[in-house]
């Protein structure tokens, strides 16, 4: 690691340059997977979000990897930091799995729950916005 000024500097531009590259590719995807850039134009949800989903996680690599200087350490240093991380992002998935299936359990469970909601599935039918539900779901808890 021992880089002279500029080498160091050389190193950290190239990165931000990759960085702002893999950005604006992520920008570009998002809008016109999404129809904002050529109308009638959108790109599969199941093709889109994966894309992003993996440019974001070798934007996140590429910072700690060279920016937090992982890629100059031992290896049992690497996966020290590493592994936590896998674990941390397992256990979000599946907190995000079982929240998932409270809320829709708890539609079954709580009479003025099931009327809150049906009323925003009505609502949503009708072209409304999906903030509906947040708000009735918060006047019956309240």
């Amino acid at each position: 690691m021992a880089h002279s000024y500029e080498e160091g500097k050389a190193v950290a531009m190239r990165g931000l340059y990759l960085l702002g590259v893999v950005t604006i590719v992520e920008v570009l995807i998002a809008l016109l997977g999404n129809g904002h850039l050529v109308h009638g134009f959108e790109l599969p949800k199941f093709v889109m979000y994966p894309v992003m989903i993996g440019l974001s996680l070798y934007k996140a690599y590429f910072i700690v990897y060279f920016f937090m200087h992982l890629a100059y350490e031992v290896s049992d240093l690497r996966l020290s930091v590493l592994l936590p991380t896998m674990l941390l992002i397992w256990a979000l998935i599946a907190f995000l799995m079982e929240g998932n299936y409270w809320g829709e359990r708890r539609a079954e469970v709580d009479p003025e729950y099931r009327e809150a909601f049906e009323k925003k599935a009505e609502k949503a039918e009708e072209g409304e916005s999906m903030l509906f539900l947040d708000a009735a779901l918060w006047e019956v808890r309240v």
